[in-house]
């Protein structure tokens, strides 16, 4: 019996909207890996992980780094966490206690090797000015968030890539109308 369903996927591709009925749906609970980065960085130093704290101490990276530096650190921010995420992962399984994960920084491998007690999926968005348009309507008081979606896609798109090395589903998460019931048929949650 499955009890880990990990949604990852980037910034603004629509992980968030679908993690929070589908932990309704199944009765789970729900951790989003941002807390456990927030965790991680009140429990560490710069010096000891320094991933874990590059963006917190370098606010400026964004409009400093090229797309594939920021999609590098974002990269290395999540192989950092992943004894973290698999921590929770092996604890969820051993104590049969239901939950969904969600979060930017789940690699896809951490979905695979347990049988069939957790299930994962990468929600990716393929259309940059989609992500435009989310993060418009996510935060309009940011303006247009161009480079931020540029950087969303281009780990959106190794992060599926990643997926399809792992056997791990990745899901489009337009059309809106339909992308619960395709979550939950790409997860095989039994209704």
């Amino acid at each position: 019996m499955t009890q880990v369903f990990l949604v990852s996927g980037p910034s603004g591709a629509g992980k968030t909207m679908l993690s929070y009925p589908l932990a309704r749906r199944t009765g789970a609970a729900l951790v989003e890996v941002d807390d456990l980065v927030i965790a991680a960085q009140r429990l560490t130093t710069a010096a000891h992980q320094p991933e874990l704290h590059y963006w917190e101490d370098h606010p400026d990276a964004e409009r400093r780094l090229s797309v594939q530096e920021i999609v590098d650190m974002q990269i290395a921010t999540a192989r950092v966490l992943a004894p973290a995420v698999r921590a929770v992962i092996a604890n969820h399984v051993e104590t049969a206690t239901p939950v969904v994960i969600e979060g930017d920084y789940i690699v896809p491998e951490l979905g695979t090797g347990w049988d069939d007690a957790v299930r994962a999926v990468v929600v990716h968005e393929p259309d940059l000015e989609q992500l435009v348009g989310n993060y418009a309507a996510r935060e309009p008081e940011e303006g247009i968030q161009r480079k931020r979606a540029e950087c969303s896609l281009a780990y959106g798109v190794w992060l599926a890539e990643q997926a399809a090395q792992h056997g791990v589903p990745v899901l489009h998460p337009r059309p809106w109308t339909t992308a619960d019931q395709r979550i939950s048929a790409a997860l095989r949650v039994v209704p």
